[in-house]
């Protein structure tokens, strides 16, 4: 019963202690990243508060002032955030929430060890403290997960968009109507964010080269830049616009295809390091198709068939 006791109060001290260092050491800013760090950029999609939170927001609101209060988000955070367009008070929560499963669940288990007359040896005290460990940078991975995923999209997107205003310009259309009808194409919300910060800056008067680059930097897409540089040095001409963008499409599209194909080479030597098989052997599969030449309504066909 004392061993037991003894790991439930080394591994809160542990684990609490842990967290706090963690918290200090790398959720505070550094002075630098206070000074560099760009202001929030005024887009129609900036974030707004969650209309519907989950469980784990309504629950680790509470935490909210306390990790504020800490310096957190830091700047790289908060640049993730915006790329995911989520305020800093639903991360707070989802931090402060995991920090509270990561503590106390393991102390219900010990309890529920001490009534049934389990003996726990104190190394039980780290598996709680590398609990407590995992939970903490639990919201930040799956943040930085889907910060990646966003910012993929957005460049397939933006990689699109330059094709269509291309093609636009080569219909005859001017250059504030290339722009306007390429991003009418798509319902994706990436397309959405471009159409709106086009038709602001329409409504504002302003050139479209300043909302492209400022969506360029709250997404961290490097490509939405050099397309608003391409049009600012441009101007209204719209043949040297067609020009640029249409080397930007090229270039886009070829790198586009280096990581499809780079993505699917790591998958096919995972699959041949897994199961001892190569995933392009046609002779593996039961049936094989091709949907470019069958379409994918007659695919299904033969399948069900």
């Amino acid at each position: 019963m004392s061993t037991a006791i003894l790991a439930v109060a080394s591994g809160t001290l542990i684990g609490l202690g842990a967290t706090l260092v963690l918290a200090v050491r790398w959720a505070r800013p550094t002075l630098a990243e206070r000074l560099t760090a760009p202001d929030p950029v005024s887009t129609p999609t900036a974030p707004g508060p969650d209309k519907h939170p989950g469980w784990a927001i309504r629950l680790g609101r509470v935490g909210v002032p306390v990790l504020a209060a800490l310096g957190m988000p830091n700047a790289h955070t908060r640049q993730r955030l915006r790329e995911c367009e989520r305020t800093a008070e639903s991360y707070l929560a989802e931090k402060s929430t995991a920090l509270l499963m990561g503590a106390f669940a393991p102390a219900l288990l010990t309890v529920a060890a001490l009534i049934a007359g389990v003996n726990l040896t104190p190394p039980w005290a780290g598996v709680w403290a590398l609990l407590i460990l995992v939970c903490w940078f639990a919201p930040d991975l799956a943040l930085k997960q889907r910060a990646e995923q966003r910012r993929q999209e957005m460049r397939h997107t933006v990689a699109a968009f330059a094709e269509l205003t291309t093609l636009a310009l080569a219909g005859g259309a001017g250059v504030s109507a290339a722009l306007n009808d390429a991003t009418s194409t798509g319902d994706g919300w990436a397309m959405q964010r471009l159409r709106t910060a086009l038709r602001q800056a329409a409504v504002r008067s302003e050139p479209p080269w300043d909302v492209l680059g400022e969506l360029g930097q709250r997404y961290g897409v490097s490509e939405l830049d050099e397309v608003a540089t391409s049009l600012q040095l441009a101007g209204a001409d719209g043949a040297r616009v067609r020009s640029s963008l249409k080397a930007k499409a090229a270039t886009f599209r070829t790198q586009h295809h280096a990581e499809v194909e780079a993505r699917a080479r790591r998958r096919a030597a995972f699959l041949a390091e897994l199961v001892d098989r190569d995933a392009a052997d046609p002779a593996d599969y039961d049936l094989t198709l091709n949907s470019d030449r069958l379409g994918v309504d007659r695919c299904a066909e033969l399948i069900v068939q």
